[in-house]
C-alpha cells in the first residue's frame, strides 16, 4: 500500500512542481509561495516514509516511477495546451 502511495506521490509531486515553475516564470507571488509549501509537504511524506524503510529500495523505485509519469503527463497537457492555442490563433 504505501508503495502505491509513493507511487502516486510521484505523480502529484511533479504535477506540482510544473505548476511552480509556470507560476515563478508568469510572476505569481502568491500562486508560486502556496505551492512550494504544499511541495514541501509531499516531500516530506516521502522523504519520511523512505527513511522508515530505508533497505526497500522498490519504494525509492516505485516513487521515481511516478515522477517519470507525473513528468510525462505534465509534458503531454502543456504541449496539447500548446498546439490548441496555435490552432485557434491561426484560425482568428
Amino acid at each position: 500500500m504505501l508503495s502505491m502511495m509513493l507511487f502516486f506521490m510521484g505523480i502529484l509531486e511533479m504535477i506540482i512542481i510544473s505548476m511552480w515553475t509556470r507560476f515563478v516564470s508568469e510572476s505569481k507571488i502568491m500562486a508560486s509561495g502556496l505551492t512550494t509549501i504544499v511541495n514541501i509537504f509531499i516531500w516530506y511524506y516521502v522523504l519520511q516514509s523512505v527513511l522508515d524503510d530505508i533497505e526497500n529500495v522498490n519504494l525509492v523505485a516505485l516513487y521515481a516511477l511516478g515522477c517519470a509519469v507525473g513528468t510525462m503527463i505534465t509534458t503531454a497537457y502543456f504541449r496539447r495546451h500548446e498546439i490548441d492555442s496555435k490552432r485557434l490563433s491561426h484560425e482568428s
